[in-house]
């Protein structure tokens, strides 16, 4: 089985099917930017694109995904090439803990793809999936606003 993930080709045993895909980011690919949150899809800690829309990874296996592009946050951006979320990210000192902020920061990014100058109803309805135990809900918001203001459609 051939995956499209963060721009590269890899292929998977076929057994591997119908594995979750968070596990085999995870365990069979040492992609762990990915967390498990709660297993279920009610987090968002797996949250990643799939061509472009955010997608749990929890809840989709690997046939699920077959020939579609696959983003993870390994993929979004990298120490030199920052996305514009991760920018503002940064800027806004949204993370407290961390954990959460792989799903929170690709749910982001799926949004400006779609609507590029969200306001604070639009943002609150996006990330309504995505929780944080530590409460950074503000941050968050603010650096959704600072990266549209920088233009992130990408």
């Amino acid at each position: 089985m051939q995956l499209s993930i963060n721009g590269q080709q890899v292929t998977l045993p076929d057994e591997l099917a119908g594995e979750p895909l968070l596990w085999l980011l995870r365990e069979d690919l040492g992609l762990t930017g990915t967390k498990f949150g709660c297993g279920v899809g009610l987090c968002g800690a797996c949250t990643l694109h799939v061509d472009g829309i955010a997608t749990r990874a929890c809840q989709v296996t690997a046939l699920d995904v077959a020939g579609q592009a696959i983003v993870t946050i390994e993929g979004l951006g990298g120490p030199d090439a920052l996305h514009p979320v991760q920018q503002a990210w940064i800027v806004e000192r949204v993370p407290q803990c961390g954990y959460c902020q792989a799903g929170q920061i690709m749910a982001a990014a799926a949004l400006l793809k779609v609507n590029p100058t969200p306001d604070d109803a639009a943002i609150d309805a996006a990330m309504s999936g995505n929780l944080c135990r530590c409460g950074t809900y503000c941050r968050i918001r603010r650096a959704i606003h600072r990266a549209a203001a920088k233009g992130a459609r990408q």
